[in-house]
């Protein structure tokens, strides 16, 4: 019952609707489950040895195959990059990589593959973090010679029609458009809500350069993620370049304390709120950080706003069957892309230097010793999974 009841507090005073599509969804499959419990995996990961000396660097805390994805950055280019700094904090080298590495383990096998080939892949992706991080040079995914399902991704976002992407989300009636609420990625708002953040967007607007761009249109509760449903979550239809076919749609998330805290080093910077530690540790990591990126504030609680960023820009693993050739340039990505972000912010705010990094990646010993404690990780992660299925078609998650 301990897992049990871990889940039970994570989830505390989260909105009953999108909690209990939580719930359901962590019902499917362990690799599901994992992406929900980030906290869960932290309470099982080792605090000694490797774990507890290795150098300090900037994590984005919940990283797995499925934190991986395209985006616009605010220079309007296409990226590939971790995407998710919800939990993100100062934390040993082998944390971040471990629980990436458990994200192979666990996912892979849902994908038609095999256990061996999870390994194969797993240890792919850590060589890839390895040789990365031996280079000390932070560097990230080119557009013109990406190729694969990550090329695939990032032609997709690059090429995407704005009309075509707002038609998606909303419907359009005598030149104005409304969301499309369709109780799987928007839900409707309350009136309450939503002139709380109408005022908001309002008093914000003004403090920008071009105020009319962020004219606020429509409003609706948004349905995003696994780990964070259930959080106050919004997007938002703005006025952009013009209407109808130049509005933009916006994402405004509610910033809570990482769900790692209780397991991270004591020393840890002092951010104003938690959006603030969310988009700075983003900007630090990210090689070029998502469009409209801001950490705001609505009556006392924070907030992370910035560009929409739809679910179907992650690279397309879950659902669909995989050969192994077609996933080994991707876990080598995503390994290089960790270690990057690292090597980026480095000697920041107390992470470890560069040289500290090179110097960690040719030690031989870690490397021979992490695999196999991911995989006693990833199956402690199915047997968590069986417990909670079993509690779950008890009843004892669902929502009065």
């Amino acid at each position: 019952m301990k897992v049990i009841n871990r889940i039970l507090k994570a989830n505390e005073g989260r909105d009953p609707q999108r909690l209990a599509m939580k719930y359901a969804a962590m019902r499917t499959d362990p690799f599901v489950f994992l992406r929900a419990t980030c906290h869960l995996f932290y309470d099982r990961l080792p605090k000694d040895g490797m774990f507890k000396s290795s150098p300090l660097v900037w994590s984005c805390g919940d990283l797995h195959i499925e934190n991986f994805g395209s985006y616009k950055g605010d220079n309007r280019l296409a990226y590939f990059d971790i995407n998710d700094f919800d939990e993100a904090a100062l934390a040993p080298v082998p944390w971040e990589l471990s629980r990436l590495l458990v994200s192979i383990l666990v996912g892979v096998p849902s994908l038609g593959l095999s256990n061996m080939d999870a390994h194969t892949l797993a240890q792919e992706c850590m060589h890839a973090y390895s040789h990365a991080l031996g280079l000390g040079k932070s560097r990230w995914v080119e557009r013109e010679t990406a190729s694969g399902l990550v090329g695939q991704l990032l032609d997709q976002v690059r090429l995407r029609s704005r009309v075509d992407f707002l038609n998606k989300r909303t419907l359009k009636s005598k030149g104005q458009r409304r969301f499309r609420i369709d109780g799987k990625k928007l839900l409707p708002i309350s009136e309450l809500e939503r002139k709380q953040i109408h005022r908001f967007m309002y008093d914000f607007a003004q403090a920008q350069d071009q105020p009319g761009f962020y004219k606020t249109i429509d409003i609706a509760r948004r349905v995003a993620g696994t780990g964070s449903l259930g959080v106050a979550r919004y997007a938002i239809l703005v006025e952009g370049k013009g209407s109808p076919e130049q509005n933009y749609l916006l994402d405004l998330k509610q910033a809570l304390p990482s769900s790692i805290a209780r397991h991270l080093p004591k020393l840890q910077p002092e951010w104003n709120n938690h959006a603030e530690r969310v988009v700075s540790l983003q900007r630090r990591m990210q090689a070029v950080s998502i469009a409209f990126l801001h950490a705001v504030e609505i009556q006392g609680q924070s907030y992370v706003l910035r560009a929409l960023q739809p679910t179907e820009d992650r690279v397309p693993l879950t659902g669909q069957q995989h050969h192994l050739d077609h996933l080994l340039g991707v876990v080598r990505v995503m390994g290089q892309c960790l270690a990057w972000a690292q090597l980026r912010s480095a000697g920041r705010q107390g992470s470890a230097i560069a040289d500290a990094l090179i110097d960690f990646s040719a030690r031989k010993k870690w490397q021979a010793n992490l695999l196999p404690v991911c995989h006693e990780l990833a199956a402690r992660v199915k047997e968590d999974w069986r417990s909670y299925c079993t509690a779950y078609d008890d009843g004892i998650f669902t929502l009065a």
